[in-house]
């Protein structure tokens, strides 16, 4: 059992290698040509990361399903406008990545695993249900470092949950607590996944409640305390509500009722069972030089290796 002074670091590792991917240059490639700055940038927000915060347990959580059916089911439109239908080809629906992106994931998966960093993703699940059930089983403070706000409803002062949201680059973190989501949104981390659900999310392709905005959202939450509180404001007549808010939400029942399941992360998904602390020499080393060399990972690979020895 671990100690509950122990530092969890949780990657949202697809948002990571986006932005890795987007912020270094393509010129960056591998002695055959091909392009790896995803990897090469994964590779230095990571050490980066692991300077700056030295957590003691490290994980990668992935998208085993980006798009789960179970919440396509619920709802439809789900990240609908993300997926590019190959009618042509015959092939199924997959998510919008650019072509260089995708050769490189795999590249990242083994490097991961020959590093020894714990890379976790479970079939059926995105990897912000990873991260939301790690988050609930640690017994210590939670880093979680993602570009993805709707993981903020995760942020929680007493148990020591942030989130950690790349500004530029990892160098600048926007620290997310409680505070701060109050100062921003007028809500809590609980809060913040009603906040998401009435006011919609077009990335997402959550229509929301029609008319009822972030800041309404905002003060309907203040006023009646969370979801399950407007509604029963609704069959209210007492409760102060206008006729038109009224009316959005009654009208919006069938949403309501399950977007909840949608927004909201799972916090019971089968987890396997692996070693999470973070490694300070590589798992394999063998098979990591054969990567670096095939792969041409030079002075990003090495630096994070000076790191995790330290």
């Amino acid at each position: 059992m671990r100690g509950v002074t122990r530092r969890l670091m949780l990657l949202d590792t697809a948002s990571l290698y986006f932005r890795a991917y987007f912020g270094v240059p393509d010129s960056v490639k591998a002695p055959d040509g091909t392009p790896v700055n995803a990897v090469r940038g994964l590779l230095d927000f990571i050490d980066r990361l692991v300077r700056d915060h030295r957590p003691d347990d490290l994980v990668a959580c992935m998208d085993a399903d980006w798009r789960p059916q179970w919440r396509v089911d619920l709802i439809p439109s789900y990240k609908a406008h993300r997926v590019a239908v190959e009618t042509e080809a015959g092939r199924p629906d997959e998510e919008e990545v650019p072509d260089t992106l995708s050769p490189q994931v795999p590249v990242i998966e083994e490097v991961l695993d020959a590093l020894g960093i714990a890379r976790v993703g479970v079939e059926g699940y995105e990897a912000d249900d990873v991260i939301g059930t790690f988050t609930g089983r640690a017994d210590g403070p939670v880093d979680i470092v993602t570009g993805d706000r709707d993981l903020y409803q995760l942020v929680d002062d007493k148990r020591g949950v942030r989130v950690l949201y790349p500004l530029k680059g990892v160098g600048t973190l926007q620290l997310t607590d409680e505070t701060w989501l109050r100062e921003k949104y007028g809500v809590d981390g609980s809060g913040y996944a009603d906040l998401a659900l009435l006011r919609g999310d077009p990335s997402d392709g959550l229509p929301g409640v029609p008319g009822i905005g972030e800041k309404t959202a905002a003060k309907l939450l203040d006023q009646f305390g969370d979801l399950a509180g407007i509604m029963a404001a609704v069959d209210d007549p007492k409760a102060k509500l206008t006729p038109s808010q009224r009316k959005r939400l009654d009208e919006s029942r069938p949403y309501v009722a399950v977007a909840p399941k949608v927004v909201r992360v799972a916090g019971d998904v089968p987890l396997p069972d692996v070693d999470t602390a973070l490694p300070h020499a590589p798992r394999d080393p063998a098979e990591l030089e054969g990567l670096a060399a095939r792969w041409g990972l030079g002075g990003s690979l090495q630096r994070l290796l000076t790191t995790l020895g330290e």
